[in-house]
């Protein structure tokens, strides 16, 4: 017998559902001993009982629960075995062209036939590669002219592209071509996609444009202010501040945390204390653990700026369902002479039975259906209650509540990963309650799906399909799915594709 099979026949015994004449495992206990792992409490009695429990499964269940919670790494992980391995799934040819394309080696000749390959991920990958040297090649210019029109496409097949041409294109040209960049920016800034208004302020940037920024940093979406603020406030410095304090009282937390993040050095006013005030106050209400980021730039700014009239409103601001902002706002009030002790209460979700169900080994799968607008297609992904029943019951939950429905794939980067979706087509976006990771020994091959975060125990309930081998993201994030059909789908996935429904399907 095989190393891996002997681990198979070993784990495989611990995890899948009993069979013939074995007991029925103790379900009850085995949520007990996952509540406790989610609340990270390594007090409770059910992880002493799982562990000295006669089922193998539910002992090591336990077992892997209280390693989990003592060690954020998990770094004695191997010591429970192998799992059964990934499906194994080979690159498409495109990506090995798509990977000789190297930014470390500029060749403007080879970027511009590179424009007429077959795959437009590989196109894509050409244009953003093109740097001021390639401005005297007359050929690359020409072609990237060609994709502009394209700005206003929002449909697009399975092999083809919609705006996304236009849009890289666009950018490239501010690099090669200002006159045609300047000439084509107006059409982009008022288009009605704020997709394509994103790259309109980062074409906007490269020109120095100041006055495009902003107007695009006033923008009614979110994704659109953070690009503009983050390039307006590296071109005017402090300038245009009274933009950055009005945008702090905008709804996404990206748009908050780059208003607040241009802001850091400012001058004292005390219109930019009662803002941060008003701003730390209004996000603690939204009751989101993944504004984490955004709070944190806010305190931040708030230390810079506090003096004594704003101590009751850091003494407030120390009670909090975030520990880590509970304690900064503590640090601000108790260095403006009020000695406070944060107060927190983390925010705590339920363990469904679904998790009970999946850690004892029951296939479920999705099936993630593209829009046709999108090119259409689906892939398949199976669960992983394997390796991580908590977080997967949790996606179940939310696929079953259509969470996922109609929304999009807000990073692309085709020889790394897809990642999404998000409320608000951003990554400092995600849903309210954080997803405690559970890591384990499945490896981050190509086609299992991850579970992003912003530092550990922070998933937002965004995806990211690993389209390689990445096998470094093994120490900080979770594996929770793998493709079992359709990988192709997900590689040809385009930035801003959406996502029609979600639905979970019966095990072939």
């Amino acid at each position: 017998m095989t190393r891996f099979a002997l681990f198979c026949s070993v784990l495989c015994a611990a995890v899948l559902p009993a069979q013939g004449s074995s007991p029925a495992p103790d379900t009850v206990l085995i949520r007990r001993i996952l509540s406790a792992e989610d609340r990270r409490d390594t007090t409770d009695r059910a992880l002493a009982e799982g562990i000295a429990s006669k089922d193998t499964r539910v002992a090591l269940i336990a077992r892997r629960a209280l390693a989990r919670i003592r060690d954020a790494r998990f770094a004695a992980r191997d010591s429970l075995g192998a799992l059964p391995a990934s499906p194994s799934y080979p690159d498409p040819a495109w990506r090995l062209r798509y990977r000789a394309l190297d930014p470390k080696k500029i060749e403007c000749g080879t970027l511009a036939a590179a424009l007429a390959d077959s795959s437009w991920h590989v196109r894509l990958r050409a244009a953003d590669l093109v740097t001021a040297s390639c401005a005297g090649n007359v050929d690359l210019v020409t072609v990237l002219r060609t994709w502009l029109p394209s700005v206003s496409m929002r449909t697009r097949t399975a092999n083809g592209a919609a705006w996304q041409p236009a849009a890289h294109a666009l950018v490239a040209l501010a690099r090669v071509s200002s006159a045609d960049a300047r000439a084509a920016l107006p059409q982009f800034t008022r288009n009605d996609s704020h997709w394509v208004r994103v790259y309109a302020a980062r074409a906007a940037a490269i020109l120095a444009d100041t006055q495009a920024l902003r107007a695009l940093a006033r923008d009614a979406n979110d994704n659109v202010k953070e690009t503009a603020i983050d390039a307006l406030s590296t071109l005017t410095r402090h300038a245009d501040d009274s933009i950055y304090v009005a945008t702090l009282g905008a709804r996404g937390y990206q748009a908050v945390r780059a208003a607040a993040r241009a802001l850091k050095g400012t001058a004292l006013s005390p219109e930019l204390r009662r803002m941060l005030v008003k701003t730390a106050f209004r996000l603690r209400a939204d009751w989101s653990e993944t504004s984490r980021d955004a709070r944190t730039e806010v305190l931040a700014r708030f230390a810079e700026v506090a003096d004594t009239s704003m101590t009751t409103a850091a003494v407030g601001l120390a009670t909090d369902f975030d520990c880590a902002i509970a304690n900064a706002a503590a640090a601000i009030a108790s260095k403006l002479g009020t000695a406070t002790s944060a107060k927190c209460t983390p925010l705590q979700g339920t363990v469904s039975t679904n998790a009970v169900r999946l850690a004892l080994g029951a296939d479920i799968r999705l099936r993630v259906v593209m829009a046709t607008a999108s090119g259409g297609g689906s892939f398949v992904v199976r669960l992983r209650g394997d390796v991580a029943p908590i977080m997967a019951a949790r996606i179940l939950t939310l696929v079953q509540n259509g969470y996922y429905d109609g929304r999009a794939w807000h990073r692309v980067e085709p020889d790394f990963v897809i990642q999404g979706p998000s409320p608000d087509d951003n990554e400092y976006v995600g849903h309210p309650l954080f997803l405690r990771d559970e890591l384990g020994t499945v490896p981050h091959v190509r086609g299992t799906v991850g579970m992003s975060t912003r530092g550990h125990d922070t998933g937002d309930a965004q995806w990211f399909v690993n389209l390689k081998d990445n096998l470094r993201l093994g120490r900080d994030y979770t594996v929770f799915g793998e493709i079992v059909e359709g990988i192709e789908v997900a590689d040809g996935v385009f930035e801003g594709d959406v996502i029609e429904r979600i639905e979970v399907v019966k095990a072939r």
